[in-house]
């Protein structure tokens, strides 16, 4: 008795290693898988399901069945393989064709994917960073201040060559402006150092202490109120916990890239990287106002001008031709609007109306 056939797909059959083609059908006949001529049927080639490799559907793309003495049956009649496997529980059109039947459905997939880590980066990395803050046990922020200071000091720094006299004016007008800060004088430290190569500067480590170089106070010409109106703003960033937020943000935002890019592959990576380095500076410009803002109250509840600090970018603007407005590059915002922010803001401050709405 004949054994019962049933067809699969037409197409060719190719001898092992040969580019020569025979018209073919495919069928399944006693339990295996054969490659049948057109006009015959005595099989070319025939093996059980299990022992012969079926390629996965791509498109149109013709489908390959591999017999294992290395003939191959070629049809462009991806339905009937895909009707013949699904039939035998082999799954039929595969993961990759079912990814492009479904176009829409992986955009969607992306679009939510992006607009989940926007959230994420929106509220979850400013919550997180909060948390992070708070829970700061106070040994790290005065690890952080002691390893940077003692780190400039041997590789930047020299020790100040100011005379006492002038240092301790400074540091009276110091000490009248931390003691108004809600941490208290005690919580602050004010160092003079030769910047060296560093030149003109003034900055705030995470545990309280500020770094005044002699540069910069000899940029200065005599006007204390002005460097005690920048060493306000370093207390502005000391007080907002600036140097800890920036770091825990850095982190989030990597933790954030990596979620999104996983193996995205280096290239889709490094712009994920660039993009939050931009969105970083946006954040720092963002602290700049802030300890800004900050100098203008500290000084205004001390007697002073609150608007030295104004005369200290004025300064940078005639001395060191920094006329530029900020750029999406840009760490700080520009110092024409940086001047005109602190004077508007020191009006409000003072009891004056708000320039903008005049």
């Amino acid at each position: 008795m004949a054994s019962k056939t049933a067809a699969i797909a037409g197409g060719e059959w190719h001898p092992p290693g040969s580019s020569r083609s025979v018209e073919a059908r495919l069928v399944e006949r006693g339990g295996e898988i054969a490659a049948v001529p057109a006009g015959g049927d005595k099989p070319l080639a025939g093996a059980g399901l299990s022992w012969v490799e079926v390629s996965g559907r791509v498109g149109s793309i013709p489908r390959r069945v591999t017999f294992p003495d290395g003939s191959i049956f070629e049809t462009w009649d991806n339905d009937g393989i895909d009707r013949y496997l699904a039939a035998r529980g082999r799954g039929g059109a595969g993961f990759v064709h079912w990814l492009e039947q479904f176009r829409l459905r992986l955009v969607v997939i992306v679009l939510i994917a992006f607009a989940l880590g926007g959230a994420v980066y929106r509220w979850g990395v400013p919550a997180l960073v909060e948390v992070a803050v708070w829970t700061t046990p106070p040994i790290v922020p005065e690890l952080m201040g002691e390893g940077t200071l003692q780190a400039l000091d041997k590789t930047a720094f020299s020790p100040s060559k100011l005379p006492e006299t002038r240092r301790k004016e400074i540091a009276d007008g110091f000490a009248r402006i931390a003691a108004l800060s809600p941490r208290g004088a005690g919580a602050y430290a004010l160092n003079f150092r030769d910047g060296g190569i560093i030149g003109p500067n003034a900055f705030a480590l995470p545990d309280g202490s500020l770094v005044v170089t002699d540069q910069l106070v000899e940029m200065a010409d005599g006007d204390t109120e002005m460097i005690v109106g920048v060493l306000a703003h370093e207390i502005g960033h000391v007080e907002l916990d600036h140097s800890l937020r920036q770091f825990y943000r850095a982190a989030g935002m990597t933790g954030l890239i990596m979620l999104i890019a996983g193996d995205v592959g280096s290239a889709v990576e490094d712009v994920l990287v660039q993009g939050g380095g931009l969105l970083a500076l946006s954040y720092s410009r963002e602290a700049e106002a802030e300890a800004d803002r900050r100098s203008v109250e500290l000084m205004a509840k001390a007697g002073y001008d609150p608007a030295a600090i104004a005369r200290f970018f004025a300064l940078i603007e005639e001395k060191l031709g920094d006329t530029s407005d900020t750029d999406i590059l840009s760490t700080h915002p520009g110092t024409p609007q940086r001047k005109k922010d602190i004077l508007d803001y020191a009006r409000i401050v003072s009891g004056q109306s708000d320039p903008d709405l005049q």
